[in-house]
Formats: C-alpha cells, sequence, structure tokens
C-alpha cells in the first residue's frame, strides 16, 4: 500500500516524545499577551521598581521552563557546568529560541570581574512599548533579565540580572543591556584567588 505506513499509539500523554513542534508565535500575539501582563502588572503597583520587580518575577518562571526544556532537547539533559559554558548557552540558545536570533553581544564588564553583559539594539519586548513621560526610565527589559536570571539559577549560577538603557549616537532608541552580577559563591567557585 502506498502511503501506508505503522502509526505508533501511546497508551499515555505522558509517553509521547517532546518534539520540538512549530517554533514560532504570531509576533502581533506575543506583542499583545506582553502589553497585557505589564498593564495589569501597572495596575497592581505604585512605583516603576515595583512594576520592574514584577515583570522580572513573571520573566524568571519562563527562564526556570526554557532551561528545563532546552536542557532536555538540545544537550540530552545535561546541564552546563561552566560559568563561559552557562553565559555562551543563554547568548545563543536560549536568545535564539526565544527572539529568533542570537544576541547582539556577549561582554565581561571592566569594572568586575564577575559581570558580564549581554546588549540588544532593540530587543523584542521593548519594540512595541511606548513609555510615558512619567514614568521615566521604566524599561520591559527586566521581563528578559527575569528569563536570563531564571536559567542562570536553575543551571546553578545565582546572579543579579537587571535590564539597562544604554543611548547609542546618532539613534533614537538606545540599546538595552542585561547586566549580570554573579552571587558571591559563583565568583569564589569559578574566579579562585
Amino acid at each position: 500500500m502506498i502511503g501506508a505506513g505503522k502509526i505508533k499509539q501511546y497508551s499515555n500523554v505522558l509517553d509521547k516524545p517532546l518534539s520540538k513542534g512549530k517554533q514560532e508565535v504570531s509576533l502581533s500575539a506575543f506583542a499583545f499577551l506582553f502589553s497585557e501582563l505589564v498593564q495589569f502588572n501597572q495596575t497592581q503597583v505604585d512605583n516603576i521598581a515595583e512594576l520592574e520587580r514584577r515583570l522580572e518575577d513573571a520573566g524568571y518562571a519562563v527562564g526556570a521552563r526554557v532551561l528545563e526544556l532546552l536542557c532536555h532537547r538540545e544537550k540530552g539533559n545535561r546541564r552546563e557546568t561552566r560559568l563561559l559554558g552557562i553565559l555562551s548557552f543563554v547568548h545563543s540558545t536560549v536568545w535564539k529560541v526565544l527572539f529568533g536570533k542570537v544576541a547582539d553581544s556577549l561582554e565581561k564588564g571592566t569594572e568586575h570581574e564577575d559581570e558580564y553583559m549581554i546588549s540588544e539594539k532593540e530587543l523584542l519586548v521593548n519594540r512595541f512599548i511606548s513609555i510615558p513621560k512619567d514614568m521615566g526610565t521604566f524599561n520591559c527589559g527586566a521581563f528578559v533579565a527575569g528569563i536570563v536570571r531564571g536559567v542562570l539559577d536553575g543551571a546553578g549560577f545565582p546572579a543579579v540580572v537587571t535590564a539597562h538603557f544604554v543611548p547609542v549616537e546618532g539613534q533614537q532608541r538606545p540599546r538595552t543591556t542585561i547586566l549580570i552580577k554573579f552571587a558571591e559563591e559563583v565568583t569564589i567557585f569559578c574566579f579562585p584567588l
């Protein structure tokens, strides 16, 4: 018979393999859902710092799940144990799965040995957001900082992760830099004296 083949039957949903499936989400759907997340959290807080913290917390939950999924799919359930390895994993693999491309740059901080920066010229979560003047320095990149913190924390590299705008000469919009400052235990383990 042409076209007839064996179709494997699974008795339980948990027995089905985790295939890659369709990896793209409509940009307009994402923009709508993210704007709703921002608007909902905005009604629950009194200041910008609290709003950014809530967005970071939401991103943290996403980051923890992304790490689990990617470790299963990409690395055969193995996790990265080296500092530069996990940073490269976030910069390339995680970024590509979430945003469709590798981050613009990954740099080591010049002032402190335990600081790294991931820079993005136009971060997706900031692309469709217009910030009112009264909100000043509000940065939706806090959500992405939370994702990065969730991935790092889940991999055993606790860090303080923040999002900052960095003005670029000749461009209307500033670039977003995700600043990663590793916890003291990571610093002692990875940078012994």
